[in-house]
């Protein structure tokens, strides 16, 4: 059946999925298994968490794996039972014999972690089987942490219980002002409250505006009535995050403008220097210790983390600086991948943005943690292994496990030199439960490094079948590779990469009487936080001083884009052969939704050079053969769209993101039909012209 926009939804909050005993499976040497006899249970005193915890754990065994037991509030034979040990130093252990599983917690809110353990561990065995012994679980991280999935600073419980089972323990609401935040109306203590039912802390996002130089008259009290009051109203929320992009102020550094970057204009002529906010201005330090002191003197446990994510093109020793005159009372987010350097022939491709064409970052991360380190600095780290990034906006994953587990391991091993060891795993973009997930559980844990492997064979088999995993693995692997070709420049990933096949394509030549601007405004829902807003429509390169100009770039760019559609094609098939269930048929769709996502980022790169040479033609002859060549691209172009229309409307997630909403649905879809449709128009009329 196809999907209605939103019907993603149920699946998202789907987290206990039925089915998932794989008949045939029994007990095997070395493992307990729950049956009928038995019992699920904790003390009578124990906080409510854990009561909710067992009932959850109940839940799933009813609802995954066929089995109804009762809850107990006293421990015995044929019983799990979930306690809390203060002793214990951290994480949660399980203790299993043939007739009894102790679950025993370091602390409440760890209850939904272990069960979720538990429940996480049987699905991959497809039995409710756990092996005996003792096993202790530790968490690497102070927290791991996420947007909704479901719509931008939405957190219904459902919500709440979907990030817990997906395993993440925090979650990020961006915040305006009091009660506000970028939806309108917000209950905060609330939403604390709730969350803390699951044990998940709350994380401001911050968007207040303070256009305020920490050295003038009064400024502090400015700084008190802005970020003071709002955080004496809500005493639970665990911490707030500062970024440049919302943090600009009128910077004395004669680097910068010291101005708004919309403001950065003298007479209608550009300021060529760079914002406040993109830079590590001499007086950032003193703007962060105000907002720290009115944060703290109101709430002094609130943990303040500064991510440096506008930072990565600005000058390294300007950043090393940076990290040596901030405040010790602020913590430090460094981005995993963006300023990272690639070439492709020889051309430097930086990174622009998220991505996860790099498995490990570049030396800048190494350095700027280690600086941080030295200097004292409690430091977290933006990682996107949520598994979305902006290299395809409008997808619930980008389905390269293997790259993405590379990452984790990288981020292990960041954990261990430099103390990184707190994740913001993914920005608005949210989250799904999903193999990228998976893997970012999986290598959280203390001391344990399983066979990953196995793990990922094991995630194939319970997702899609046994018949089908040799293909899925396949699948991820062709994808994986293909990566190493991909193209993260900032007109992709705010073009055609952002929007996916729904990209229009616009005929440059201005056929014009009212001398109007041919930019598209894309059509988005007014609601939408950012919609048309951070979407491009007219292609050109964005050019950068860390990467070669557009010219030499794009030729390049397109021998690379071959081989990557090469490799996703070759993936495309094993997951064709995969698409024996609507799980399946969603994991080819997914395939085919960015297969089709490169062949409309290879056209406009393709659209864009013949629009240009277009317009340096030397005779009508050469330019009439450049509008035929335009008009195969167009009407490959349409093809490509119809082609991708199949795809949103067997999965409702392909097309949306939470800050955009659909840009990439049936509507758009046709919506893109009918610009391309217009612009063979221009082009004929184009033709008319050249035979005045």
């Amino acid at each position: 059946m196809k999907e209605k926009n939103y019907d993603f939804r149920a699946r998202h909050w789907q987290y206990h999925k039925p089915g998932m005993r794989q008949s045939g499976r029994n007990v095997r040497a070395g493992e307990i298994e729950l049956t009928g006899k038995w019992s699920l249970g904790c003390p009578a005193d124990a906080p409510q968490i854990l009561l909710d915890a067992v009932k959850d754990f109940q839940d799933y065994l009813l609802t995954s794996m066929g089995l109804s037991l009762p809850i107990t509030r006293t421990d015995g034979d044929d019983v799990l039972f979930l306690t809390l040990d203060p002793a214990l130093e951290k994480g949660f252990a399980f203790d299993a014999s043939e007739h009894h599983l102790a679950v025993t917690l370091a602390e409440a809110r760890m209850a939904y972690r272990a069960v979720v353990y538990l429940e996480d561990t049987m699905n991959l065995e497809g039995a409710p089987v756990f092996p005996f012994g003792k096993t202790l679980r530790r968490p690497i991280y102070r927290y791991r942490e996420v947007h909704s999935g479901c719509g931008i600073d939405e957190y219904p419980d459902c919500e709440l219980a979907a990030a817990i089972h997906a395993g993440y323990d925090g979650i990020v609401l961006m915040l305006k002002g009091p009660d506000l935040s970028t939806q309108g109306p917000v209950n905060v203590n609330d939403l604390v409250a709730r969350a803390a039912k699951f044990g998940i802390q709350v994380k401001i996002y911050n968007y207040l505006q303070t256009f305020v130089h920490p050295d003038e008259e009064n400024a502090q009290e400015k700084f008190d009535r802005a970020y003071g009051d709002l955080f004496r109203r809500y005493p639970g929320v665990a911490s707030v995050m500062l970024l440049g992009e919302s943090l600009e102020f009128p910077s004395r550094d004669p680097h910068t403008t010291g101005k708004k970057y919309n403001e950065s204009i003298v007479d209608g002529i550009p300021d060529t220097k760079v914002s406040p906010g993109w830079y590590p201005c001499c007086d950032y330090p003193a703007y962060l210790d105000r907002i720290e002191k009115a944060v703290h003197k109101f709430n002094p446990s609130v943990d303040i983390v500064f991510s440096i994510y506008n930072f990565g093109h600005s000058p390294l020793d300007k950043r090393l600086d940076f990290l040596e005159k901030i405040s010790k009372k602020i913590g430090v987010e460094v981005c995993f991948e963006s300023s990272s350097k690639r070439t492709m022939e020889n051309l430097h491709t930086p990174v622009m943005d998220y991505s996860s064409v790099v498995t490990r970052p570049s030396e800048e991360f190494d350095l700027l943690c280690a600086k941080g380190a030295e200097a004292g600095l409690k430091l977290s780290a933006n990682v996107n292994t949520a598994g979305i990034g902006w290299d395809f906006g409008t997808v619930p994953v980008v389905p390269v496990p293997y790259r993405w587990l590379k990452r984790d391991l990288f981020l292990r091993e960041a954990r261990e030199k430099w103390g990184v060891d707190a994740q913001y795993a993914t920005h608005h973009m949210g989250f799904w439960a999903s193999v990228a997930a998976d893997l970012g559980k999986w290598t959280s844990w203390e001391n344990f490094e399983p066979d990953y492997d196995e793990l990922l064979r094991k995630i194939a088999v319970r997702d899609y079948g046994e018949a089908a995993a040799d293909n899925v693995l396949a699948a991820w692997k062709y994808w994986s590779d293909a990566m190493d070709f991909y193209t993260a420049s900032n007109e992709d990933q705010y073009g055609p990469w952002r929007v996916g096949p729904a990209y229009p394509f616009i005929f440059r030549p201005n056929i014009t009487r009212t001398m109007m601007n041919k930019e598209i405004q894309f059509p988005s829902a007014p609601h939408a936080h950012f919609g048309w807003k951070i979407i491009k429509t007219f292609y050109e390169p964005f050019e950068n001083s860390d990467q070669s100009p557009g010219f030499l770039r794009l030729p390049v760019e397109l021998r690379s884009l071959g081989k990557m559609l090469d490799l996703w094609e070759k993936g495309c098939a094993e997951a064709d052969r995969a698409a024996t269930t609507p799980e399946g048929e969603r994991f080819a769709a997914l395939g085919r939704f960015i297969r089709n996502s490169i062949k409309t980022t290879m056209n406009i790169k393709k659209w864009y050079l013949l629009n240009m040479k277009l317009q340096t033609s030397s005779s009508a002859e050469e330019a009439l053969k450049i509008l035929g060549e335009l008009e195969i691209i167009a009407r490959n172009e349409i093809e490509n769209a119809h082609d991708t229309i199949g795809a949103v409307e067997t999965d409702s997630r392909l097309g949306w993101e939470p800050s955009m909403e659909y840009v990439c649905d049936a509507w758009h879809l046709e919506w893109k039909i009918r610009q391309v449709e217009s612009a063979l128009r221009e082009i004929a009329q184009y033709r008319d012209i050249l035979s005045l």
